[in-house]
């Protein structure tokens, strides 16, 4: 069955690393149904029967956008408040159906991983920013996976470094 990579990036036309991303797996249409949310809902008016519909048609499921401001962006939280709801993803016998799911994050990450660490810049690793995610899929009963970061685009955005990154991303994703 194929991976669903819901995207979610503000401005993908600007975007150097989501963007190479995409581009990646949509060349393996047999392998990854890519589903943008900004492009799907420029209007923020998220089709919440028609998002858990294809939920339900994968059983593997990646969320993938860039860091910031220590979290995602904003349509990710909206996704997730009005997707997820009581009865269909929680709370009911008929609830539940994210249910067994593998559920991971890749991030596009603007500075170096040393900077996410105790003691250094930002204090705290990628996985404790993101531990609300975690929690919020285990609540789910998703089999929530660990989490895919390409770091550095501050650093360095040469063709080589994305390059890297793709092939990085594309190896997480065979082996999720």
């Amino acid at each position: 069955m194929k991976t669903l990579v819901i995207v979610v990036h503000p401005d993908m036309e600007k975007s150097v690393v989501n963007k190479a991303w995409v581009a990646a797996l949509r060349r393996y249409p047999e392998k990854y149904t890519v589903h943008d949310l900004y492009q799907a809902y420029p209007d923020k008016q998220i089709d919440v029967a028609k998002e858990q519909q294809l939920l339900e048609a994968h059983d593997k499921v990646i969320f993938q956008f860039p860091f910031y401001w220590f979290n995602c962006p904003p349509l990710l939280k909206q996704w997730l408040d009005e997707v997820l709801t009581y009865g269909w993803a929680y709370g009911s016998k008929s609830g539940y159906k994210m249910g067994g799911k593998k559920v991971a994050l890749a991030m596009s990450v603007g500075v170096a991983e040393a900077e996410y660490a105790p003691g250094a810049k930002y204090k705290y690793t990628l996985a404790q920013l993101t531990a609300p995610f975690e929690i919020t899929f285990q609540y789910v009963r998703a089999d929530y996976q660990p989490l895919f970061a390409w770091y550095g685009l501050e650093l360095n955005a040469s063709p080589d470094w994305i390059r890297q990154g793709e092939a990085a991303y594309l190896a997480y994703l065979e082996a999720f």
